[in-house]
């Protein structure tokens, strides 16, 4: 089968995380992530986005089947139940305002740039060697820290289920497939 263009947007993804390891306003590049998913399925009613142009999907799929890091083994039950996927969106989407919160802060100067990605919402980690940015406002490297830290945090999560279950067993519980799916459903009652 011949290969498509959109079949090596896992080398985005990969991309994506190294360059923001070395300069922390590559993070912003992240948001392609969170607005193109949200525009297909508002335009098309479908989840084509999840399904063809997810490179992070493609990233765990190359790595557990091609690289046979992955368990293979089905997720269980309640990874993908309603419950934990509407919980696990309503979590994350608490921790993204935290960090728009942390973003609008720094922003008004009610408090200094945190140069910290944290990993799980918990562990800091250094992020030193990724801030080079001068003549920039503040809240704009926050905001790089923050997104980053997000991602890296659900690639982690992502990486993890893939060795213990099946390569894209992330796609039953990611925040961007629940909301999508959330989008498709409204648009086919309307």
């Amino acid at each position: 089968m011949k290969k498509k263009w959109s079949d090596y947007l896992w080398i985005a993804s990969l991309t994506y995380l190294i360059l923001g390891f070395f300069n922390i306003l590559f993070a912003w590049l992240g948001l392609i992530c969170f607005i193109v998913p949200i525009v297909i399925s508002l335009v098309t009613g479908s989840k084509a986005y999840c399904h063809t142009y997810c490179g992070r999907g493609q990233l765990f799929a190359l790595l557990g089947r091609k690289l046979h890091l992955s368990g293979c083994r089905p997720a269980p039950a309640w990874l993908s139940s309603k419950g934990f996927r509407y919980g696990f969106l309503a979590f994350f989407m608490v921790m993204f305002g935290q960090m728009l919160f942390n973003t609008a802060l720094v922003f008004k100067g009610a408090r200094d740039l945190r140069q910290v990605v944290t990993l799980l919402w918990t562990f800091r980690l250094p992020w030193h060697q990724a801030y080079h940015i001068t003549g920039l406002p503040l809240w704009v490297s926050q905001f790089a820290f923050g997104f980053y830290s997000v991602m890296l945090t659900s690639t982690i999560l992502g990486l993890i289920t893939m060795v213990l279950f099946k390569p894209r067993s992330w796609c039953v519980y990611c925040p961007m497939g629940t909301m999508t799916q959330m989008i498709c459903k409204a648009k086919a009652r309307d």
